[in-house]
């Protein structure tokens, strides 16, 4: 069944409209609507529409004002030049072509589309059967046609000025080897922040007040990382139950920001909160949907890329084009084997980099972004155009390497210049103080800096994005109070969220007023910190971790824009206090020590000259250890002992670097540690304990045995390192000193 247009009827009502402006040829470049100072030039990709209707609303976005006919298809694109556009116009397109399925092609100019270049959204989607390409009552739902008008259920497209007065403020640029990475959402941190006023309270707005970012600095964090903020849409099964898409994965948008982040009618907005952090020398990346969109599959609405050229932008089945390959587990794949697609995509990226000032992007699902028709290739179009492209080769790039498509999972597989979430790493840690047997050996290579996966091609300890938990999973509170995931509250039996999550309640589910049990939760979320903190890599902190934030179990609160996942300030434990000053210290500890993120993969590797290695693994004994010990399952205490004097920087060796000693006991009981001898230093300087994390430790002579507590980690310094040790004493001061009193 074909449909190319409305019925005579409805196009002689408009006609009288059509004429009231006046539109040239425009150009085909740049893709979007742009601003010049005089009018605005609109274009628009489509390689299979026969007709695309320009369709101007009034400033609320109700009205439709005119359709005007876009003049000019240039390489594939539609285009038009409107001297009497101006920033604020409000627009959405009409595409005419073929309404056939089984070919891939599902035109129908009765849906009002949004320009995928569109740089500000307006409005809010409104779910009903007119946003359907099909009459959802029809009995052969994907074949039949609606011919229902959409426009009223829709967001619109407004054109933007991109004017804005940056000041003197610069990128921090900030160094990966030095990079500590902040997980945080923009309304989760900010709804219930007592230092933020109510009305800018989950927006850019709220973010950008200085508390924010000072709050960072304070802790010692480089680069806050957002969850999606690209203009998404809350799910029509969501909205049913109550509920609303709270991460934010389902991305509608490429180039605008949600618009309820926004407290303003401004896009701008988002640049001002950016101009803010890097006053705070604090870096903002972009965790980016582009591998699908919030279109579903064959039975999803008509909002955008389906309607503009479904066959384009979309991966289809092969054989059976009426169909999505599905890689993503969201109903559509996006097709970046296409230039026009992969060409969006990088401008959206540049758009970003350059327009709005980021520092970087985590890609979600990113093994989908490298996936070419016939598999994964670290070659393919879209990693070669990030390589190659003045711009994104000069940001942060972070993949999520996995998914659900075929050969998904990806660890260490990405090109050099590229970082990579490290699940290796989070489950190792996890099931390592849990104390699950046979788990020793492969902590000892995360903590290292995963070199069995990353130490190739030049790529360096930074690759690994070293993180215990994220937005998805439970959090550090809930990995060490919960056995099973409670997620009742999604609406979906529990059914919902990772089975295997490699948590322990510490002998009771959930909240508990058992002393014993307290403590012990206390000490390992002290020593996940600690582990993730200290190991070669790049650290990721999840917001809220510092302090103890609950989600009461829930291990998939995608949908939970409530309590659940607001972080709440004003709330906060004593414990979750001296968690958070515990947090601090490690950072700080960190920072003092470059030893701790030294540019080089641990190796093993023998420094003739002085007798020494770059690292080496210590038994209790304090001597080496033997093969046996290592293939011992029930093997759980060992020390990492990392002798500055033999790391080093290309070929000049750094012979200022510290000597440090961390010593991980994931045994119930105490285990009885014997410090080692160090040529050139007179005794071993206790850092951290991470059972007494507020003690002052004392000097121990070599030799010393030192009673390391069950379920325990400990970092020495030789004393001798006075330098280092001032530089640690002197940083826990600043951080200390900024923190904010209201917060304590």
């Amino acid at each position: 069944m074909k449909r190319q247009s409305r019925s005579d009827n409805s196009l002689t009502r408009v006609a009288s409209s059509l004429r009231r402006s006046r539109i040239t040829e425009g150009k085909p470049f740049p893709l979007g609507a742009t601003w010049d100072g005089l009018g605005v030039n609109f274009a628009l990709f489509s390689a299979h529409a026969t007709k695309v209707e320009l369709c101007l609303f009034d400033d609320t976005g109700e009205t439709e004002l005119e359709r005007i006919e876009l003049p000019e298809y240039t390489d594939e694109v539609w285009h038009g030049y409107l001297p009497s556009a101006r920033p604020g116009t409000v627009y959405g397109y009409r595409v005419h072509g073929p309404y056939e399925p089984d070919a891939g092609h599902r035109f129908n100019p009765n849906k009002l589309v949004l320009d995928p270049y569109a740089k500000q959204l307006v409005g809010q989607l409104r779910w009903g059967p007119a946003l359907f390409g099909y009459q959802l009552d029809h009995a052969d739902k994907d074949r039949s046609y609606n011919e229902r008008d959409s426009a009223h259920l829709m967001q619109k497209c407004r054109v933007i000025d991109p004017a804005f007065t940056w000041g003197a403020g610069r990128k921090p640029e900030t160094p990966w080897e030095r990079t500590i990475i902040y997980e945080m959402h923009v309304k989760g941190f900010t709804q219930l922040h007592p230092l933020v006023p109510q009305a800018d309270r989950g927006t850019f707005s709220g973010l950008a007040h200085s508390e924010v970012p000072a709050y960072l600095r304070s802790l010692g964090i480089t680069s806050a990382e957002l969850l999606p903020i690209h203009a998404f849409v809350d799910d029509s099964y969501l909205i049913e139950k109550g509920l609303r898409n709270y991460w934010g994965y389902n991305s509608l948008a490429f180039f605008a920001p949600e618009p309820r982040y926004l407290k303003t009618p401004f896009a701008n907005e988002f640049k001002a909160m950016v101009n803010q952090f890097h006053a705070h020398d604090i870096e903002v990346i972009l965790d980016v949907v582009y591998n699908h969109t919030a279109e579903g599959n064959e039975l999803g609405p008509t909002l955008s890329f389906k309607g503009i050229d479904n066959a384009s932008y979309y991966r289809l089945l092969p054989d059976r084009k009426r169909y999505y390959i599905n890689d993503t587990g969201t109903g559509n794949t996006v097709n970046l084997s296409h230039p026009r697609v992969l060409q969006l995509v990088a401008d959206s990226l540049r758009y970003w980099a350059t327009e709005m000032r980021v520092d970087g992007y985590r890609f979600d699902l990113a093994t989908i972004l490298a996936r070419e028709p016939y598999g994964f290739d670290e070659g393919g179009g879209f990693l070669d155009a990030c390589r190659q492209d003045p711009v994104l080769s000069g940001v942060k790039l972070i993949a999520e390497p996995w998914d659900i498509g075929p050969g998904g999972y990806q660890v260490g597989q990405f090109p050099p210049g590229w970082a990579e979430w490290n699940d290796k790493f989070r489950d190792t840690v996890r099931a390592f103080w849990k104390g699950d047997p046979g788990s020793l050996a492969d902590f000892a290579k995360r903590v290292s800096g995963s070199g069995d996966l990353f130490n190739k091609r030049g790529r360096r300890p930074w690759a690994s994005v070293n993180f215990v938990t994220a937005h998805d999973g439970f959090n550090l509170n809930d990995l060490v109070s919960y056995n099973e995931k409670h997620n009742e509250s999604n609406g979906e039996d529990n059914r919902d969220g990772h089975g295997n999550n490699h948590s322990w309640n510490c002998g009771a589910e959930g909240r508990t007023d058992d002393r014993e049990i307290t403590a012990l939760r206390e000490r390992q979320k002290r020593n996940m910190l600690a582990t993730m903190l200290l190991s070669h890599g790049t650290p990721m902190l999840f917001a809220g971790d510092e302090f103890g934030h609950t989600q009461k179990g829930n291990n998939n609160a995608y949908a939970q824009d409530n309590e659940t996942t607001w972080l709440d300030w004003m709330g906060i434990s004593a414990n979750g206090r001296s968690l958070r000053e515990f947090a601090r210290k490690l950072i700080a500890t960190r920072k003092s020590f470059p030893i701790l993120y030294r540019s080089r993969f641990l190796v093993g590797s023998h420094n003739d000259e002085l007798d020494v290695k770059d690292v080496a693994w210590l038994s209790p004994s304090g001597e080496e250890m033997t093969l046996d010990q290592w293939r011992d399952g029930n093997a759980k205490c060992f020390g990492m002992l990392l002798d500055g004097r033999a790391q080093e920087t290309g070929i000049t060796r750094r012979g200022s670097d510290a000597t440090m000693l961390l010593v991980y006991n994931a045994h119930y009981d105490i285990v009885n540690f014997t410090l080692p001898a160090v040529p050139d230093g007179s005794s071993w300087f206790g850092l951290v304990d991470t059972n007494e994390p507020e003690a002052q430790m004392p000097e121990f002579k070599f030799g010393h045995v030192y009673a390391v507590t069950g379920r325990s980690l400990v970092v020495f310094g030789l004393a001798t390192e006075q330098v280092a040790t001032r530089r640690l004493r002197q940083g826990l001061g600043a951080l200390l000193d900024v923190a904010e009193a209201p917060l304590k």
